[in-house]
């Protein structure tokens, strides 16, 4: 068998160097699991019920049904299942990399998105089946169909500056990880200077090749994940105004009103009045009046 370690009703393991060296490595939390990554892995998590929530050195993250993320070799994600989530992953070592870039002359790269209900059905039985069965084959098809998952990166990864393919993947998959970050950090500006660190490239190299990739400054996508958090909160909690302003990285209530409205159109009292559940509902809209340090989306 794969190595396989599941964390279920509240245990909390951890995938480090010590644990047993396989190149593919199967990894479950549930019912309020956890599972903390300190080796230098790369990991992809895939949720399939419930909600989890995830810290790495790229920030915070909120996982849905059907969201996968993915992070690299020294992100060392802690992924927490709540009480009814199921979340699934892979923990993949060099070799593995290499195969599937044999394999389908592809490769992963860190991110996150959203597969369809189709995509989590086959994912979850390759999962189980790579989990069953002993040697690096039966990972295989597991492997492939990760790759499938991304293959929204392959254009953007052809317009990456560099003469070489490893040089164009080298910079894609650092941008990848800057995109990631600003995602983790939706509850505060984050500096250009941040990113380039994080990815080892000059702030303006950031800058330049940021925009031509996605069409977007780090900062505008910044403001646009900040506003869309405070969305989120006066959707899902009874935080008040202030607080969600605070709770998104703006610095007073007045710039939290103008931006606010001016990307949905309304004001943030209407916003939440017009998301809220109908009086004759029959679940009420479930409230916490702080948030938590895992409000992260």
């Amino acid at each position: 068998m794969q190595q396989v370690i599941t964390a279920d009703r509240g245990l909390a393991l951890a995938l480090d160097s010590a644990s047993e060296s396989t190149s593919t490595t199967c990894l479950a939390v549930s019912r309020l699991g956890s599972i903390r990554t300190s080796a230098a892995t790369f990991t992809l998590w895939i949720q399939l019920r419930g909600r989890a929530w995830v810290e790495s050195k790229e920030g915070r993250f909120r996982l849905r049904a059907g969201d996968w993320i993915a992070f690299d070799k020294d992100s060392h994600p802690t992924v927490q299942a709540d009480r009814s989530a199921l979340c699934v992953g892979v923990g993949l070592d060099g070799e593995s990399l290499q195969s599937l870039a044999e394999l389908t002359d592809a490769t992963l790269y860190p991110g996150r998105a959203q597969l369809s209900r189709g995509d989590l059905r086959i994912a979850l039985r390759l999962w189980r089946n790579a989990a069953a069965q002993s040697g690096s084959a039966s990972a295989r098809p597991l492997l492939l169909h990760l790759a499938a998952m991304q293959r929204d990166f392959i254009a953007q990864e052809q317009r990456c500056p560099g003469r070489s393919r490893s040089r164009r993947r080298q910079v894609f998959g650092r941008m990848q990880r800057a995109r990631l970050y600003l995602e983790g950090n939706s509850d505060r500006v984050v500096r250009i200077s941040e990113l380039a660190q994080l990815t080892n490239f000059s702030s303006w190299y950031v800058s330049k090749t940021f925009q031509s990739l996605y069409e977007e400054s780090p900062q505008a996508l910044s403001a646009r994940l900040r506003l869309e958090r405070a969305s989120d909160l006066l959707r899902d909690t009874s935080m008040m105004i202030g607080e969600v302003a605070a709770a998104s990285g703006f610095d007073n209530c007045c710039s939290f009103a103008r931006a606010f409205r001016a990307r949905f159109g309304v004001s943030a009292p209407h916003y939440r009045d017009q998301t809220a559940n109908p009086p004759d509902s029959a679940k009420p809209r479930s409230v916490t009046r702080k948030a938590t340090a895992f409000t992260q989306s």
